[in-house]
C-alpha cells in the first residue's frame, strides 16, 4: 500500500504545472504629451514578479523590457555618386518599422533570449521590423534594413539598453527609457518578458498614449481634416513674416 502511495505522488509530482511566474507593472506615466517645448520624456517603468510560493532553484530570471512606436510602411533609398552628384539607385520598401524602439534588458540580449524565442516574439530591434520581400533585382535587401537600423539608432529612435534592466532578489525590477523629441503621434505598446534560460515564460503589456496637445493638436487636426484652410493660414503666416522682417530690415538699414 505503501509503495503504491509512493508512486502515485511520485506520478502527481511529475505532471503538477510548474509554479506561475506573473508580472505586476507599474508606469511613471501613461501618458505623454507633446507641446510646443516638447524635447522628449523619460518613462520609469518598474514592476514585480508575482509567485505562488517561494523563488525557484536554478538559473535567475531574467527581465526584458520594450517600448514600441506606432509601425509605418517606410521606402529606402540607396544613394550613389554618379559624376559627381548623389543620386537615387535602389530602394526597397519595408512593410513596417515601428517609429520607435527601445530593447532594455537585465543581461546582454543574446544572454537572456534564445533566436527561437526573438523569432517567435519579434522582440529585438531587427526581428520589430517586417519586411516581406524586395525586388528581385536587389541582391543584398537585408542591408537596407541594416541601414534603416544605423539611421534610427543615430536619431535615437531605436535603442538597444542592454544591462540597463535592474533585478532585486528576483523579485522587483525598474528601467527607464528616454523618448526622444520627434515622437509620432499614437499608441505605444510595452512589453516586459521574463526569460529562464533563454526561453519566454511569461509576459505582459500595456500602452502609453503618445498625443499632441494644445496648438499642435489644433494644427494637426485642421492639417488632415481641412488641408484648404491649413494652406491658406500658412501661406498667410509666411507672407506677414516676409513683410515683417522686410520692414525690420528697411527701419535699422543705415
Amino acid at each position: 500500500m505503501r509503495w503504491c502511495l509512493a508512486i502515485c505522488l511520485a506520478l502527481w509530482s511529475a505532471v503538477a504545472p510548474a509554479q506561475a511566474e506573473d508580472i505586476v507593472l507599474g508606469l511613471s506615466q501613461d501618458e505623454v504629451a507633446i507641446t510646443a517645448s516638447f524635447d522628449g520624456s523619460e518613462i520609469l517603468i518598474f514592476g514585480a514578479i508575482k509567485r505562488d510560493g517561494p523563488i525557484p532553484d536554478g538559473p535567475p530570471v531574467e527581465v526584458i523590457v520594450t517600448v514600441a512606436g506606432p509601425l509605418k510602411p517606410i521606402v529606402v533609398r540607396r544613394k550613389e555618386k554618379r559624376f559627381g552628384i548623389w543620386v537615387n539607385t535602389d530602394a526597397v520598401e519595408i512593410d513596417a518599422a515601428p517609429s520607435f524602439y527601445a530593447v532594455a534588458t537585465s543581461a546582454p540580449l543574446t544572454d537572456v533570449l534564445k533566436d527561437v524565442e526573438d523569432l517567435r516574439h519579434h522582440i529585438s530591434i531587427p526581428r520589430a521590423i517586417r519586411s516581406v520581400g524586395a525586388p528581385m533585382s536587389i541582391s543584398d535587401a537585408p542591408s537596407f534594413t541594416d541601414a534603416l537600423i544605423r539611421i534610427r539608432e543615430t536619431q535615437s529612435q531605436f535603442q538597444l539598453l542592454e544591462n540597463q534592466v535592474a533585478v532585486d532578489e528576483q523579485t522587483l525590477f525598474r528601467t527607464r527609457v528616454t523618448l526622444p523629441a520627434a515622437l509620432t503621434e499614437g499608441d505605444y505598446p510595452t512589453r516586459i518578458y521574463l526569460t529562464r534560460e533563454g526561453e519566454v515564460i511569461s509576459s505582459y503589456e500595456t500602452v502609453i498614449d503618445v498625443k499632441k496637445v494644445g496648438l499642435e493638436r489644433w494644427l494637426y487636426t485642421m492639417s488632415r481634416e481641412n488641408a484648404l484652410l491649413y494652406g491658406l493660414m500658412s501661406l498667410a503666416i509666411a507672407i506677414a513674416a516676409g513683410w515683417g522682417a522686410s520692414a525690420a530690415f528697411s527701419i535699422f538699414r543705415p
